[in-house]
């Protein structure tokens, strides 16, 4: 264990009584989520999957530290969510798994400096109590004691350094263990601390449009869980809960329909990876908010447009703040610590089919693969000289879009959006500027996405197509014929640079080949206009 956050928790402690380990938690608990059987499946094989990065289990209880993988991927490994996949076999076989790495865990303390931060550390301690009933209730005295013990004491340290130093969702996790282990060891002081930290927390969590700080509809689904699991808590042990909370959900749960599309997942912006709709629907349900998908979510700024059966989800605001210095252990501590480079990028269905898209996130994978899908060139997007909009780094972004404005204009069904972003300010002293007009019918998107600026580099827009659509060039060189999964065809034409067919790739779950439709300009293009219509039936 290390960092200025434990050095201040170890201080705090300094001369407290020792703290009272019970024989079991003093309520039950309940994971609210289902688990995933198939990553339950490779549990039993010894493998973990985190955001689809495989890796083996360490054998060797020596063998959970810094080496085991990336810090994503060791982070999930020492928060121990994982239990509700095993927990969803309903074998046997699964619960003494879930004790045997949970008991080779507890035999190496101190292994990794990532365990024991407030992030990972709240995730464990939810874990824990959520599973309590299949990890430990009728398990041997001596693993029971063991478990409570640790918890017990990783719950006093995680108490003592709250407020968390994180600027992004891991602070709400490590206040949400805290709060669990509260009610967990009847700790009336340590609850009252956390009630007090709650409200400004979910403040900062939860933006005035109800998106989420980190500008990704993936952590806001996961930080709407979060809230969820809050409320339920308090509620269970007969507490108030601020009323914070119930506005957080109130905004939280529209914000999240915004970025569904017809087949009920969300679109995949800024780390976002596939999710059953089901969960979505569940969440949803959960938070008990009725509001409908908005259009707009100005402060996150995103957009949304909607004619007849086509929706189009667009990326129009600047990244989040970046953090300090990264944690103990590897962990990014800003709110752009999952970010992509993918301002301006847009997506599109029709109906259950998906059409354009974003090429997904690898989260937990090493640093060259996570970040070839957060690179520019995995967004549906115009690319600059090569170049990413927002710089790289392993804890975030470096240079990023200082200004990002959007203007929108409706009348008569029809809609028009213009945006802007100044990522290539530094290097090209060049602005990216984007028209999308989406018909009354929906039958007809156009776009134009224009390079301001001196001596213009050569640029390429790209338009990355879901695995399941069909695409065919065109004889004329200029039009790509898009069949979707329903039967419906669609033409993409475009003028202004060569348009191609390339192979892509999609990592929404599994990794699945797919195809881009890319049109490059030669430098000193003053742009490219495109189209993107529906073929009416039998023109082909």
């Amino acid at each position: 264990m290390s960092g200025t956050w434990l050095r201040g928790a170890r201080r705090t402690l300094s001369g407290l009584k020792p703290i009272r380990v019970p024989d079991a938690p003093a309520r039950a608990f309940r994971d609210l989520w289902p688990g995933d059987a198939t990553r339950g499946q490779r549990l039993l094989n010894g493998e973990l999957e985190v955001a689809g990065t495989v890796r083996p289990l360490p054998d060797d209880p020596r063998a959970f530290g810094p080496g085991a993988g990336s810090p994503t991927w060791r982070a999930a490994l020492h928060g121990f969510s994982w239990l509700r996949d095993l927990r969803a076999l309903g074998t046997d076989a699964a619960r003494m798994h879930a004790r045997d790495i949970a008991r080779a865990w507890l035999e190496a303390p101190g292994s990794d400096p990532l365990a024991s931060t407030p992030e990972v550390t709240g995730a464990r301690l939810s874990a824990w109590l959520g599973h309590w009933d299949f990890t430990a209730a009728t398990a041997e005295d001596g693993f029971r004691r063991a478990m409570m013990t640790r918890l017990a004491s990783d719950a006093r340290i995680l108490v003592a350094s709250l407020p968390a130093e994180a600027r992004h969702r891991g602070a709400l996790v490590a206040l949400k263990g805290a709060l669990a282990a509260a009610v967990a060891l009847e700790e009336e002081p340590w609850l009252t601390r956390c009630l007090k930290l709650l409200p400004a927390e979910i403040d900062r969590q939860i933006l005035p449009d109800g998106a989420h700080v980190e500008r990704s509809p993936g952590i806001l689904l996961l930080a709407l869980q979060d809230l969820i699991e809050i409320r339920n808590l308090l509620h269970g042990a007969g507490i108030e809960a601020p009323p914070h909370l119930a506005h957080a959900l109130d905004r939280a749960a529209p914000a999240l329909r915004l970025f569904r599309h017809g087949d009920g997942g969300l679109a995949a912006f800024n780390g976002t990876r596939e999710e059953a709709a089901s969960l979505l629907d569940l969440v949803l349900t959960q938070a008990q908010a009725r509001g409908r998908a908005p259009l707009i979510l100005g402060d996150a700024g995103f957009q949304r447009l909607q004619a007849g059966r086509t929706l189009v989800i667009t990326d129009c605001g600047a990244p989040p703040p970046k953090g300090g210095a990264p944690g103990p252990g590897g962990l990014a501590r800003g709110a752009d610590r999952h970010h992509h480079a993918g301002t301006l990028s847009f997506e599109m269905s029709i109906g259950r089919d998906r059409m354009i898209v974003n090429c997904g996130a690898a989260p937990a994978a090493e640093g060259a693969w996570r970040d070839a899908m957060r690179a520019t060139a995995a967004h549906s997007t115009l690319t600059l000289a090569d170049t990413n909009s927002s710089e790289l780094t392993e804890d975030g972004l470096g240079r990023r879009p200082e200004n990002v404005e959007a203007e929108r204009h409706e009348a008569s069904g029809a809609q028009w959006l213009e945006a802007t972003h100044d990522g290539w300010k530094r290097g090209f002293n060049a602005l990216h500027r984007r028209r999308l007009y989406l018909a009354e019918s929906g039958d007809d998107l156009r776009g134009e996405d224009l390079v301001e600026g001196e001596n213009v580099p050569a640029f390429t827009v790209r338009f990355h197509l879901h695995h399941a659509v069909n695409a065919t060039l065109h004889e004329d060189g200029a039009s790509v014929l898009l069949r979707l999964p329903s039967g419906s065809a669609w033409r993409l034409r475009a003028r202004g640079g060569q348009v191609s067919v390339e192979d892509s790739v999609q990592l929404f779950g599994e990794p699945r080949q797919t195809k881009q439709v890319v049109v490059a300009a030669e430098a000193g293009a003053g742009g490219i206009q495109w189209a993107i219509g529906r073929v009416a039936a039998g023109e082909g």
